[in-house]
């Protein structure tokens, strides 16, 4: 009695730890789908930095060219007048 009664149980356990290794295997599949998933997620945050970082340089230049020309214009603007060469002052002279 004894001897059937151990060989149905070490029966028992040997398939209910059969039956627990598949559901390993299926976590280690969907564990490497997600990094795989992560990985590509990265990629692409990636590539939107390197955008972004692109637009920022751009938007610098742009500021960069309009404060320079806005300080040519102040300095056109304070610049006082010279008459042409060879043209007569507006005011003569006073001796």
């Amino acid at each position: 009695m004894r001897k059937p009664f151990a060989f149905a149980l070490m029966l028992a356990a040997t398939m209910g730890l059969a039956a627990c290794d598949k559901a390993s295997e299926d976590k280690a599949q969907d564990a490497q789908q997600h990094a795989e998933q992560a990985q590509e997620k990265m990629g692409e945050a990636q590539d939107k930095m390197n955008d972004a970082a692109k637009e920022n340089a751009e938007a610098a230049k742009d500021q960069a060219e309009a404060q320079q020309k806005a300080a040519e214009e102040a300095a056109d603007e304070a610049a006082p007048a010279t008459p042409a060469p060879g043209t007569a002052p507006s005011e003569p002279a006073k001796q």
